[in-house]
């Protein structure tokens, strides 16, 4: 029984939608324009923990499409998971959160974007994909980077 309460537990809990918004703050006019739109896409990771061994990982994207100087639509949505993660070591958690959970998310997010766009009445955005372990390294080393490498003793 002892070996048991010691086995490591990943497993996600619950996969959501925690948030959408599509604004067309200038619309009907700007349908109007024939200038091809640019188009910029921001993501951001988040994990929380809610619970004993119970997290919540959030992957938001933000797609925001311009002609020129005015906004022709944007698109702010938040797809979470509630993962259940116990017996495994902190290191090795924070890289299950900032890796595993938001590539499980992602598929969800990617989906509910280019759904989105298309009910809004445009072509859809179909998100890339995205190499989350290389933003999770890339991320470890500009925190290195910024401590200069040094620890810190009280």
């Amino acid at each position: 029984m002892a070996d048991e309460n010691n086995t490591p537990v990943f497993q996600i809990q619950r996969m959501y939608l925690k948030d959408l918004s599509l604004e067309q703050p200038n619309a009907p006019q700007i349908l109007l324009e024939q200038t091809q739109p640019k188009v910029d896409i921001n993501l951001a990771l988040g994990a929380e923990p809610v619970a004993d061994g119970m997290f919540e990982v959030t992957v938001t994207a933000t797609v925001t499409t311009t002609v020129g100087d005015k906004t022709l639509f944007l698109i702010e949505a938040k797809q979470a998971g509630i993962f259940e993660i116990r017996n495994v070591p902190a290191e090795q958690t924070e890289g299950i959160l900032s890796i595993v959970c938001p590539q499980m998310i992602y598929p969800y997010l990617r989906a509910i974007v280019s759904d989105v766009c298309t009910r809004a009445g445009f072509p859809p955005v179909i998100l890339t994909e995205v190499n989350f372990q290389a933003m999770f390294e890339a991320r470890q080393a500009q925190l290195e980077a910024q401590s200069g490498g040094s620890t810190a003793v009280n």
